[in-house]
Parts: C-alpha cells; structure tokens; sequence
C-alpha cells in the first residue's frame, strides 16, 4: 500500500484512513457532512496526491496528444487547461483526464490515481512519432484547495494575484516560501478553489502555511467521503463507477469534450461520430429520489411495471438537498428529465425522477 508524504498528518489529525486506488488515503476526518459543507460555504483541503501526473514534451508532443485524446488541444494557450478523455479503440473511456499545456512543447496529464499504470502503458503503446514521455507521479504532490474562502486564504500565500487566473488556467509562482508551485484554478467539487502541484518534499511546508493562513476562514481537512458527495452535486463522473472502458462519452454526456475538428484523427473518431449522429442507447443522467432512500452503485432502475431500464452507478445522501440522489444509465427513452422511475432497494420499489445535472 502506498502513501503520500502527508500520511502521518492523517493520522495525527484522527482521520479514518483505507485503501483506495492502491493508497492509504483519508476517508474523512471531523464527518462527511461537517467536511461537504465546509467546503460548500467556506474553505477545505483535499490530499489528492495519489493522482498521476504524466509528461509529454517534444516537437511531437501536441500530434500524440491529438491521437489519444478527444478534445482539441491544438487551441490552447500555454498557461490553459482542458478536460478530455482517452478512448480505448472500442468506443469505451480508458481514462478522463486533465490536460495542462506548460510550455510550447510540454504538456502534463493528469490521470486518476487507480489509472496510472494503465494510462501510462497506452500512451506509450500508442506514442508512434517519438514524443518525449515521463511519468512524474511519484514525485508529484497535489493538494486541492476548495471553496468560496479559499482565494482569501491562499492569497496570504502568494504575491500573484488568484483573481487574475481565469477557471481551466493556471500558473507556475512561489506560494509558502515555496519558489515554483502550480497554482491552478480547477477542481473536482463545483466550489470553486484552486488544485497545488509541488514536489513532495515541499509537501508539509505548504500544508502547515495553509492551515496557518486559513484560521479565520475555519478551513478545514476534507476526506474523500466528502470529495464524492461535492462531485455528486454537481454531477461529475467519477472513473470506474459513472465511465469506464465500457461507456462512451456520448452516452455519458461527455460530447462536449469530443471534437470532430478537420486533421484530428483521434482513436475511436469514426465510432463516436456515428454515436453523435445516429444517436445512443443509454444515457447516464441525474436520479433524484421522490421517497425515501439512498441510490447505491448497481441498485436496479426501473420503469412502474417493474421491468429493468437501468441501473445506478453512483448514489449518495445530499448533504445540501438533504435528499438521495444518483447518476446512472437508463434506456434513451426513459432519459428525458422528469422522466418517473422507480429504484429497487432492498425489495422496495422507490419512486425517483429523471434530473438535469447538476443536483446544486
């Protein structure tokens, strides 16, 4: 089992602790509530060190990441960041990514952590124009900082202005006495923040300074239980639950980040331009509970008759609408919003409707 360099904070702060994608992460320290809402209304901090980082660099950098990728990342400026995914030839998502363009010929990806190994051996599998590749993910730290307060704590931190950074852009500038941290205005709960990329032995530095800093804002350290619930709310996919090698991005709402431009010939172009045209089967959408109960990953969706139209592929308890709440595929014409169906919990059948994304 792996761990980050801020383990023995986890610990010292009593936080629940286990395994997830291979680390020994923090599940949540004060509560899932106390931490969601926090992070909802004032300032938290995520350990999300076991995400990978992945650098392509070289006069061939941009070609390759043309080919993997289903964005367009030949419009972005340095300093820019996109969403995008890697297809996997067979129509499915190997991985959801982010794409950060550093300099004019280097770029960094930045992969789910249970995705490392396996993205790494597909780019590679698939770099056939001799683009320069590292894998700088166990030298990497990253710690997100989320919420409304967390300008105002980091800006003690730093002589560059945050306000100045537009959302999906970045840059590279001292923060706690630290000469070149990665300030980047993105993050994975609709809160608004900022994500910190540094080396690893700059890693406690920077955690103590943000606590320090972040007193009157009561900032606090936020887990991953409370990482799923912010993303629920908003209707972020998670990897391995809401998409994986067998989803395509139509069918997961993802169409915005596939971009059939002239001369990008991405992996599964042909495939996922006739899933746009022609349209898809399935659709993952937002499940909001109309009874009582908690949608639960694999939990049967159904139509009043009872037979199957889909299934859940995330569900959680919202802290904020204090209701349950999901994502999950269903058949196309169940899809429609305020579509009613039915959730199968534990031999009940509960009523849901269909939702637009996101919950809040």
């Amino acid at each position: 089992m792996k761990s980050t360099v801020f383990e023995a904070i986890h610990q010292r702060l009593g936080a629940k602790m286990s395994l997830f994608a291979g680390f020994n992460m923090p599940i949540e320290y004060q509560g899932v509530n106390c931490e969601h809402l926090a992070v909802r209304n004032g300032a938290g901090v995520f350990d999300v060190s076991h995400m990978g980082e992945i650098s392509i660099k070289g006069p061939n950098a941009l070609t390759l990441i043309q080919h993997i990728t289903t964005n367009d990342a030949s419009v972005m400026p340095v300093g820019k960041v996109q969403y995008s995914c890697m297809p996997n030839g067979k129509g499915g998502i190997v991985d959801d990514i982010c794409v950060y363009r550093y300099e004019e010929q280097e770029y960094m990806l930045v992969v789910n952590a249970a995705n490392i190994e396996k993205d790494w051996e597909w780019i590679q599998r698939n770099n056939r124009v001799g683009a320069e590749l590292e894998n700088a993910s166990a030298h990497i730290s990253q710690l997100a900082v989320q919420g409304p307060k967390a300008i105002e704590v980091m800006q003690k931190l730093t002589p560059a202005d945050l306000k100045k950074i537009p959302a999906y852009s970045f840059i590279t500038a001292p923060f706690a006495g630290i000469d070149r941290v990665i300030i980047s205005a993105t993050g994975y709960t609709g809160a608004g923040g900022f994500e910190l990329y540094f080396n690893n032995a700059d890693g406690i530095d920077i955690w103590e300074s943000l606590f320090d800093a972040g007193k009157e804002e009561n900032i606090l350290p936020a887990g991953l239980a409370a990482r799923d619930t912010l993303r629920l709310e908003k209707g972020y996919c998670l990897y391995g639950n809401d998409i994986d090698d067998t989803t395509s991005p139509i069918e997961a709402g993802l169409g915005w980040i596939v971009k059939f431009v002239d001369g990008k010939n991405f992996i599964d172009r042909e495939l996922l331009l006739k899933q746009k045209t022609e349209g898809v089967t399935r659709k993952l959408v937002g499940i909001k509970m109309e009874e009582k109960g908690i949608p639960r990953h694999g939990y049967s969706i159904t139509d009043s008759k009872g037979t199957e139209i889909g299934r859940i592929t995330s569900g959680t308890m919202s802290p904020c609408l204090k209701t349950g709440i999901g994502m999950g595929y269903l058949a196309i014409d169940y899809a429609a919003p305020d579509t009613e169906v039915y959730l199968s919990v534990r031999g009940k059948s509960l009523k849901a409707k269909v939702v637009r994304f996101p919950f809040v």
